[in-house]
């Protein structure tokens, strides 16, 4: 499909989704699209399917839509650096780790686009009814996403199967009269493994959001992300999130499902990670690189999160190449 296609396919239903095309044209503008699959099965669902790079780094801020007035927008995004960019980005991977986004629809959310950098997004728009059958039993478990009083955000790493997933749907597209069916089948695998893992946080409170306090958790969220060689301090976070400790903390671990000590820990991990299998890094060199100074700690956290030690995990992915 060409650029002219894909880019009607997307103001068509940013059109049907309540969302004036005349705010989407700018953006759709500096992004250059590879692959859009748009499956329409409203009332239900809408999966969209969207490869792309940004010819320029740049924000988009999404309207609420009103087209159901009750659902949920998911978005599973993979971002990694283009070749095309050469190496300038590498410093960035670890605001760029897989995520998803989970939001409802009367939520206005920023969305970043990164210059350079190859950005694979799933968005699954489901209506909340469906969602609540689709759960069946463990819908007391998610109660808080059905709860039309509260304003809430939830960001979650994705996990190997879901970015596998994610980049198998994108990159292996269906065609033909079962393509929707094809579509809503992987929709809902994604759906699966999502709630599999929110279904393993930690049980907090969940307390409405507002537009301001998000702002702040993620400048605090960035700011971890930007420093994983040297940790910033709690009080650090504290001045940069503007709000007290203890509700910083509360509010954090409700959107990211982690403290702030354990979200720093797991980017650095994954960073040593990625040193060791892209930059070549010894387990040595990508320990103290991230301001490891006990391996013996680091090898311990690194095996908890990967499950084998370092050594043996940067083997293996070399020669698997």
């Amino acid at each position: 499909m060409n650029f002219p296609d894909n880019k009607k396919q997307m103001l068509d239903l940013a059109e049907k989704l309540g969302i004036p095309a005349s705010e989407l044209r700018s953006t759709i503008d500096v992004l250059s699209l590879n692959e859009v699959h748009i499956a329409d099965m409203l009332p239900e669902m809408v999966v969209m399917i969207r490869s792309m790079i940004a010819e320029k780094t740049f924000t988009y801020r999404r309207k609420p839509m009103d087209m159901v007035k009750r659902g949920l927008l998911f978005s599973f995004q993979n971002i990694i650096s283009h070749p095309s960019a050469g190496n300038q980005n590498t410093e960035k991977f670890t605001e760029a780790q897989p995520h998803v986004r989970i939001t409802p629809f009367h939520l206005e959310s920023e969305v970043v686009f990164p210059k350079g950098f190859m950005i694979t997004q799933i968005t699954i728009l489901i209506e909340l009814d469906f969602l609540r059958d689709f759960l069946g039993r463990a819908r007391e478990t998610f109660s808080y996403l059905f709860n039309d009083e509260k304003t809430f955000l939830i960001e979650e790493f994705m996990s190997p199967d879901m970015a596998d997933l994610v980049s198998k749907i994108a990159t292996d597209p269906a065609s033909g009269i079962l393509s929707e069916a094809y579509y809503k089948l992987k929709a809902l695998e994604l759906l699966y493994l999502l709630f599999k893992n929110l279904s393993e946080r930690e049980t907090v409170r969940y307390h409405s959001l507002r537009s301001d306090e998000i702002a702040s958790l993620y400048r605090v969220r960035n700011a971890i992300a930007a420093s994983v060689s040297q940790p910033l301090t709690q009080d650090e976070l504290v001045r940069i999130g503007g709000m007290n400790v203890l509700k910083l903390r509360k509010l954090f671990t409700q959107v990211f499902g982690k403290g702030l000590y354990e979200y720093s820990q797991y980017l650095r991990i994954q960073e040593a990670a990625r040193l060791m299998r892209y930059d070549r890094l010894s387990v040595t060199e990508a320990g103290y690189q991230l301001g490891f100074t006990n391996l013996s700690y680091f090898g311990r956290l690194f095996e908890q999160h990967f499950g084998m030690k370092p050594k043996k995990w940067s083997i293996y992915h070399r020669l698997k190449g």
